[in-house]
């Protein structure tokens, strides 16, 4: 599969995308041809770096800033990508927090926080690109969940709760929405080298890593390609962390 024409012509929305896992797959999108919207909730420029990187190699891409946790804002972002760069093909509901809480530390507000950004959002973008998806005939989803989906993780009973979520509504989706060419997948990576991930990799993790080192961002944008290249692979999630688990 050549990576410079796979995606010629079609039109991508990564969530959080302006640093760490989702620039990575960003920039691989847009290497891969496709036009990419970089959403971000607060770093402008950081979103401006991407954007950046992806124009400087060839691309096309904007920025659009967003709240996918709230409806009105997921309408208005999508309406943006539309009118700026055209339907969108390619989902990618990356965006999330993780909120170390301990078992006696965790509140109700935190929990619910983290549902919404890491879950619900996920849900809200879906059914904004669905129509235009069905309408086309094609469409690629992949969502971006953990090895905490089905591990104790090291961030905390609600980050577990919101991924093993995602990998459901990734089923769910995936098997109502094949008829329509559209698939539904995830991707659950490990220890990144990302902002996000410095508290865990400070921890000596990585020294258990089978493959010796943590991940890097742009490792994680090449299995999204690769499961956006297959049309025959849906409702999977595909673990990418280096041998840590075969779950």
């Amino acid at each position: 599969m050549d990576e410079q024409t796979t995606l010629a012509g079609r039109v991508a929305l990564v969530t959080g995308g302006s640093r760490g896992i989702g620039r990575g797959i960003a920039e691989a999108l847009g290497r891969a041809g496709a036009a990419v919207a970089v959403n971000y909730r607060h770093r402008e420029d950081e979103a401006a770096a991407a954007v950046a990187a992806i124009d400087e190699a060839g691309g096309r891409a904007i920025a659009v800033c967003a709240d996918v946790s709230v409806a009105a804002e997921v309408q208005a972002l999508t309406e943006q990508v539309v009118s700026e760069l055209g339907p969108v093909d390619v989902l990618v509901n990356n965006a999330g927090i993780a909120t170390i809480r301990g078992v006696d530390d965790i509140t109700e507000a935190d929990f619910d926080q983290t549902l919404s950004v890491n879950l619900k959002s996920a849900f809200l973008c879906t059914q904004a690109v669905l129509p235009g998806m069905r309408e086309r005939g094609w469409g690629r989803i992949v969502n971006i969940s953990s090895i905490a989906a089905r591990g104790a993780g090291g961030i905390g009973v609600h980050y577990n709760a919101s991924k093993s979520g995602l990998e459901g509504l990734t089923r769910g989706y995936a098997a109502r929405l094949a008829p329509d060419g559209i698939t539904v997948n995830a991707i659950a990576p490990g220890l990144v080298d990302t902002e996000m991930a410095a508290p865990l990799k400070e921890s000596g993790v990585a020294d258990r890593i089978p493959v010796g080192r943590i991940g890097r961002p742009d490792e994680i944008g090449q299995a999204v390609l690769m499961v956006i290249g297959n049309a025959y692979l849906t409702g999977q999630t595909v673990a990418v962390n280096g041998g840590g688990s075969f779950v």
